[in-house]
């Protein structure tokens, strides 16, 4: 499908502080939350610089839902095939107990994107950049704008703001291509150099503009610019420049380029309490129809597995008592053969999962943090990129172990290795909500995990209402694996790890590690 990129700018009555951007779930009644811009103060026309890629369905009314954060709390609903008609458009806000008072306009651009994933990472600086500050230097930044189809711009990326200097260095930043060209080498970039005011009046140093074509040369090397104003130049005839900005530019590997090379998926599973030869039991054995443990992991494996050569996956479960002698285990092979735990393909881990459960006592507790010390080891042992581990675990919710699994978690997010929980059935996932370090990283006593690892999904909120399975498991897969691709990105990055040159034909297989756990209690 199509992919859109659509931005945000407004005019309005009182300073806007923020919009989250929401989207109807495909298929599902429930809006969920898509995005939400930077915040931008003391303006009355804020111009987003961050946008939103989402997938564009002909067949299918999309509905999207802005929700506005300022002095008044504001929302609009627009229906997502509407800005491709026109190159932009606005919809005006009006006060609800004022009639026809109008509290400024939204301003929405919308265009396909090309297919180009590469991503550049930029280093600029200036010299001799014009004075501005009657008391100081200049405070330059840099903003960059695409040219569009219509020969309008769209801003797509501002730089912070270095104070009182005439030669600043700004900091590196990295920059989806198509972000910046729409996949386009050829197309104009522009770039704008301002001297930042407090009070929001920036004043305008000069201009330049180029390609990413231009801008690539500068591989290896570097690029210089110079910063011109046409009002100035106008007014002074020995006017030479404003100053020149000098770019240098790398580019970055992404997941589609280095994921098979040097992925590993390592996964655990976790069941839930009841007997499961009892229908009322979350893991009910139905001879009919997969149970929620049985669906997630079918759904989540089922692509996984694509990224191991021999399929042969070892499948542990813990938390149960072992026959013969009722010994409560954290890590027993579900298949029951100590010697060799693998499972051949999502399949054969179905079949040792459902055997497990017919042959161990389900009881507890609900300890995660051997689990992730486990996986944790093997990733230990395999830094340099050729392997990289994701633990899926399948849980009803309370940890018994929480300060051990914060620990455990802020330990493993050095290492190449990733954790995402499902929780299933009715129980309050609050300890789930916490160890999912997207607002707030996860901490133990005083050290913050250096990387966000965790994703917490509830399966409830993927289940279709029609009973669909094929459809509830296809939702969750799409969401809890979302995440992996820029964790794995990023723990390759901070440790300077490229991808490896590519695999001649025929190559010896390479075995990559999975490992399925399950919790059982009673």
């Amino acid at each position: 499908s199509p992919q859109l990129a659509a931005s945000l700018n407004s005019t309005r009555k009182t300073p806007v502080s923020m919009s989250t951007v929401k989207r109807r779930l495909r298929d599902a009644g429930l809006l969920g939350r898509f995005g939400r811009t930077e915040v931008i103060d003391n303006t009355l026309n804020p111009n987003f610089v961050r946008k939103f890629f989402l997938d564009f369905f002909f067949e299918e009314k999309q509905n999207l839902r802005f929700d506005i954060s300022h002095s008044l709390a504001l929302s609009l609903s627009v229906t997502l095939p509407l800005p491709l008609s026109l190159p932009s458009f606005s919809i005006f806000l009006f006060h609800s107990g004022i009639p026809g008072k109008k509290l400024g306009a939204i301003i929405f651009a919308a265009e396909e994107l090309s297919n180009c994933r590469d991503i550049a990472t930029m280093q600029l600086c200036a010299n001799k950049l014009d004075k501005k500050d009657f008391f100081g230097k200049s405070d330059p930044f840099l903003v960059f704008y695409r040219s569009n189809e219509d020969g309008t711009f769209t801003i797509c990326h501002k730089t912070e703001v270095v104070k009182n200097t005439l030669n600043p260095v700004w900091q590196p930043f990295t920059i989806a291509v198509r972000a910046l060209c729409n996949g386009d080498y050829d197309r104009t970039v522009k770039v704008d150099v301002y001297d930042w005011d407090r009070d929001g009046s920036h004043d305008f140093i000069g201009e330049f503009t180029t390609s990413y074509r231009d801008f690539s040369r500068g591989q290896n090397q570097f690029n210089v610019y110079e910063v011109l104003n046409a009002k100035k130049k106008g007014k002074k005839k020995k006017y030479i420049n404003s100053g020149t900005v000098t770019t240098g530019i790398s580019s970055e590997w992404t997941f589609i380029y280095i994921h098979f090379s040097c992925v590993s998926m390592c996964v655990c599973l976790c069941s839930l309490t009841g007997n499961p030869s009892q229908p009322t039991s979350l893991h009910y054995m139905n001879p009919y129809q997969m149970n929620a443990y049985a669906m997630a992991l079918k759904a989540v494996g089922e692509i996984i597995q694509d990224y191991d050569s021999d399929k042969l996956f070892p499948a542990y479960g813990f938390g149960a008592k072992l026959p013969p002698d009722g010994k409560i285990s954290h890590a027993f092979p579900l298949s029951g053969d100590n010697e060799n735990p693998n499972c051949v393909g999502i399949e054969g881990v179905l079949e040792a999962y459902f055997q497990g459960l017919r042959t161990v006592q389900l009881y507890g507790p609900t300890n995660f943090s051997p689990v992730i010390n486990q996986v944790a080891r093997s990733a230990q042992d395999v830094t340099d990129g050729s392997q990289y581990f994701v633990l899926l675990m399948i849980t009803d919710g309370v940890i018994s172990d929480m300060v051990q699994t914060k620990e455990a978690v802020v330990n493993a997010a050095a290492l190449p290795m990733s954790i995402i929980i499902v929780g299933v059935g009715p129980a309050k996932f609050d300890a789930m909500e916490e160890l999912d370090g997207d607002e707030v990283r996860v901490s133990s006593r005083g050290r913050f995990a250096e990387r966000d690892i965790v994703q917490f999904v509830p399966f409830r909120d993927y289940m279709d209402q029609s009973g669909n399975q094929v459809l509830s498991m296809a939702r969750l897969a799409k969401d809890v694996l979302a995440e992996i691709p820029e964790q794995l990105l990023g723990f390759m990055k901070t440790r300077g790890i490229e991808p490896r040159p590519p695999i001649p034909p025929n190559p010896h297989p390479l075995t990559l590690g999975y490992s399925f756990y399950t919790h059982t209690s009673a």
